[in-house]
This record gives structure tokens, C-alpha cells and sequence, in this order.
């Protein structure tokens, strides 16, 4: 099942503790603060039990959103860079679905 993460978490240390565990999982970052990618409910839990372990006592809000093949092909996309910040198109770049 597709997975968003996405977290505010004010301490450096922390935020890269739980960007770490994140990409451990396998997401891929499409924000500085948010995840996305092929997760299993069993996977899910165990993420955010890592997330919580690896947060401990310091500030943060943490979000995962399971989406349905249905809300994920709905999802609208831009992906705009400067020019001068262009490398290579993205897959992402473009609208996903269609209405």
C-alpha cells in the first residue's frame, strides 16, 4: 500500500534520526519532511514504532497516511525547478491520473 510520511520535528538530530529510519524503509523523500512509498500495514506499524523509539523525548508531530490505489492514482503532482536547477525530468513531474 502506497504510505505518506510526513513529520514536523523542531531538534536537527532528531529530524535526521527519523529521516534515516524512513529511507531504511525504503520511502523515497519527496519533501525535506516528507516520505512516500510501498509499505505494508505490518511495515507501517513497525515503522512508527522505530519512529517513536528514535524520536524519544523530543518534540515532534509524525503523520502516516495509507492511501488506496484509488486516492493514490488521484494524487496531483508539480514538480517545477529553475532552470539553472534542471539535471534530468523527473517520473514524477507529470500529473499522475486523470480526473
Amino acid at each position: 500500500m502506497q504510505t505518506l510520511v510526513i513529520y514536523d520535528i523542531p531538534d536537527d538530530r532528531a529530524r535526521t534520526r527519523i529521516a534515516d529510519v524512513c529511507l531504511d524503509y525504503g520511502l523515497l523523500r519527496i519533501q525535506f519532511s516528507a516520505f512516500m512509498g510501498e509499505l505494508s500495514r505490518t511495515h507501517q506499524e513497525e515503522l512508527l514504532l522505530q519512529i517513536k523509539r528514535r524520536l524519544g523525548r523530543k518534540t515532534g508531530n509524525v503523520q502516516l497516511f495509507p492511501l488506496d490505489e484509488h486516492t493514490w492514482s488521484r494524487r496531483r503532482v508539480i514538480d517545477q525547478r529553475a532552470p539553472s536547477d534542471r539535471k534530468e525530468t523527473s517520473d514524477h513531474a507529470a500529473a499522475a491520473g486523470s480526473d
